[in-house]
């Protein structure tokens, strides 16, 4: 009888398994869509609340802060109080917060509710892990989940300039945050119906770590600020320096607290495993040269080609095909054969596709672009599935929720690096090639207006090849990753398939 409880109970958590995917899906895709279509909006915002663009800068970087600080904090608060309360909370927040952002009257406004955002979408990344650890106890099916949802990440950043760039040019700014609205009511009630609370021994927040995540939170806040700031202040400038030191000081405190707590908000323990630490090394080096590298890709064919932001978004359609595809071939891949080589095959797909950007040219047509995007998601795609699996099937259980908020900060940080280390590169490199160009350059006349136009051909000339010099850079670090993986290891026994029973719930 004892047994059959126990066999009935696990059954009725395990029910609706692939509706259950989906609903984390919605909320998941919801989320970086936001992201990524917020930014499309911010020359409208400039022209509506007449402010500049270093003002609306502050637009994303608040968002981007308080994201990274949030993330840690709702992982170990998803494990000691219940996922399912917590992530109803989330979607709901986020319709909220979206409402208001929409109504916005002012810069102040807007970067308020913007954080408000920010920190209730920072719920989605690890408790949608832990529910699909917790959903799916098979781990072939597992795998295959998180190739699903792996892909949304990808999918919702291509689908951002196709859907805002509509929306903004034929409505207004404030669609963008509605939007959110009628999606996001979907997923909460799909979320309440379906999902199931695996914790039912509920630890509370007695012990939570409320000076580890203070301290946490300001050496992140800092490090994404100087990252995201650092090229406006100089690098080197007494801000830059400042910003760095509170990093680093904060940094050290916090490792050193965590060491005492009781219930810490990053277990240190975690970095003593081979596979999660390899596994974070890797997401970090290739997030970094991947995301660092195409986010100016639509920046090239806005700014030199034309294109408007509906255009720019069909560009990358494909793209949005090629991970859906290549997720799942990924995941079924890292069942068969070792994840590493899984990992290494997509990442040395994605370095030679990108090596191939290199020889980007003014000359290029919609169909070059599109065909290239499409193989480099291929390449990306692939490594979704097992890199996160690696990761996270490491740790119990109900341990889930801190592994996956760790490695969704190693990779908001990374692409935060990524575009840190892409934008000085770019700038750095034009600003060489210009001189360059005229060092080298001899133009036989005196007409006025014929040196005018040499020196504008001089600088597209120069602009252009810088942009080699990011996809180029972008490939060495990428193929960089790809040897990075091959030091990736199978975990000899998968800790989420353990799952202890008792009468209390999951445990």
């Amino acid at each position: 009888m004892e047994k059959e409880t126990k066999a009935t109970q696990k059954k009725g958590f395990h029910s609706h398994q692939w509706i259950i995917l989906f609903t984390v899906m919605i909320a998941s895709f919801l989320g970086r869509l936001d992201g990524t279509v917020v930014n499309l909006a911010l020359p409208k915002l400039i022209s509506d609340f007449g402010i500049t663009v270093s003002q609306a800068s502050w637009i994303s970087t608040a968002y981007i802060i308080a994201n990274a600080i949030f993330v840690p904090i709702f992982g170990k608060l998803g494990d000691l109080i219940g996922r399912k309360p917590l992530y109803l909370f989330g979607i709901i927040g986020f319709v909220i917060t979206s409402i208001f952002a929409g109504l916005s009257t002012s810069l102040n406004q807007m970067i308020f509710f913007r954080i408000l955002q920010a920190i209730t979408v920072s719920i989605d990344y690890p408790l949608a892990l832990s529910i699909i650890a917790f959903t799916f106890d098979d781990k072939q099916k597992r795998a295959q989940a998180m190739g699903l949802w792996s892909a949304v990440f990808g999918v919702a950043a291509v689908f951002g300039p196709l859907l805002g760039g509509p929306l903004i040019d034929n409505f207004s700014w404030r669609s963008v945050f509605y939007i959110n609205v009628p999606i996001g009511i979907v997923g909460a009630f799909m979320a309440w119906k379906y999902i199931e609370e695996p914790v039912k021994k509920i630890k509370g927040i007695k012990n939570f770590d409320i000076f580890g995540s203070l301290l946490l939170g300001l050496s992140l806040g800092s490090l994404v600020l100087v990252l995201d700031q650092g090229q406006t202040w100089g690098w080197l400038s007494g801000k830059s320096i400042i910003t760095y030191l509170i990093t680093v000081i904060s940094m050290i405190m916090f490792v050193l607290t965590e060491q005492r707590q009781k219930e810490p908000i990053v277990d240190l323990k975690f970095f003593k495993i081979p596979a999660f630490t390899v596994s974070l090394i890797v997401s970090f080096i290739t997030f970094m040269g991947m995301i660092g590298g195409l986010f100016l890709l639509p920046i090239f064919v806005q700014g030199y080609l034309g294109y408007d932001v509906t255009k720019t978004g069909y560009l990358f359609l494909p793209m949005a095909a090629g991970m859906m595809i290549a997720a799942q071939i990924g995941a079924r891949a890292s069942i068969k054969f070792q994840p590493k080589y899984v990992v290494f095959t997509g990442l040395l797909w994605s370095s030679f596709v990108l090596y191939m950007f290199s020889g980007i040219d003014l000359t290029w047509s919609f169909g070059h672009f599109a065909v290239l995007l499409f193989f480099f998601a291929l390449g990306l795609g692939l490594t979704f599935a097992p890199i996160t699996n690696a990761a996270i099937s490491t740790v119990p259980l109900h341990e889930v929720g801190v592994a996956s908020s760790i490695l969704a900060l190693v990779r908001n940080i990374s692409g935060a690096f990524g575009v840190a280390i892409f934008a000085t590169i770019l700038t750095n490199s034009a600003t060489s090639g210009i001189m360059n160009v005229q060092r080298f350059s001899v133009i036989n006349t005196f007409d006025p207006n014929v040196l005018k136009q040499a020196a504008y051909l001089m600088i597209v000339k120069a602009n252009v090849s810088s942009f080699s010099t990011v996809f180029l850079s972008s490939a060495a670090i990428t193929l960089f990753g790809a040897f990075s993986a091959l030091f990736l290891k199978e975990t000899k026994k998968d800790m989420m398939g353990k799952i202890k029973i008792s009468d209390e719930g999951i445990m």
